[in-house]
């Protein structure tokens, strides 16, 4: 009973505590530039498929990171953005979203990482498997921050859906092992 009575009594400083540690700003006006780390589709020839991850907005940036997936095919002017945005849900709308996009803009003020870069022979390939797996995707109506569907889970089923993609998400993709707990529940033993 007094560790409840203790648990209870931290709880109000834990919130103070996440409320003052998180950005001063605010996410509408956070940076959603490119920066600068895909090469520049109009002086790169080759097809290229890479993996980012940002931290994730706010407080849940000390724990997670948001991750999406971009393509441009040999020759093509443009890159292709796959990813899973969970506050479309909210209008009703599918949270998987497809589009010509810069490949790496900033995740809400905080600069992307390459977690997987494929180029050059073969990438095709992998692009044509990515964008079946990306529209095949089954929880494109579906949206929890913990313990997923989330944008992680996106990717992690694109990546088992593509194996030849040979990506290991960091342990901060939280929402990424969802796949395996609902393949081990459509499959039990």
């Amino acid at each position: 009973m007094l560790s409840r009575l203790r648990l209870f009594a931290l709880m109000p400083a834990l919130a103070v505590l996440l409320i003052a540690c998180s950005p001063a700003a605010d996410w509408r006006t956070a940076s959603r530039a490119p920066a600068g780390i895909a090469p520049d589709p109009a002086e790169t020839e080759e097809a290229v498929l890479q993996i980012y991850g940002a931290d994730a907005w706010g407080w849940r940036g000390w724990f997670a990171i948001h991750t999406w997936i971009a393509a441009k095919r040999t020759g093509e002017s443009a890159y292709t953005v796959y990813e899973v945005i969970g506050w479309r849900a909210r209008g009703g709308r599918s949270v998987l979203r497809v589009a010509r996009d810069a490949p790496d803009r900033y995740w809400f003020g905080e600069r992307p990482v390459i977690i997987k870069d494929h180029r050059g022979p073969g990438v095709d390939a992998l692009i044509d498997a990515v964008d079946r797996a990306a529209r095949a995707y089954p929880w494109q109506r579906e949206y929890r921050v913990f313990p997923g569907p989330n944008s992680n889970t996106f990717t992690a089923w694109v990546v088992a859906q593509v194996p030849a993609l040979d990506v290991d998400l960091p342990f901060s993709a939280i929402g990424s092992g969802y796949v395996d707990r609902a393949a081990a529940a459509r499959n039990p033993g």
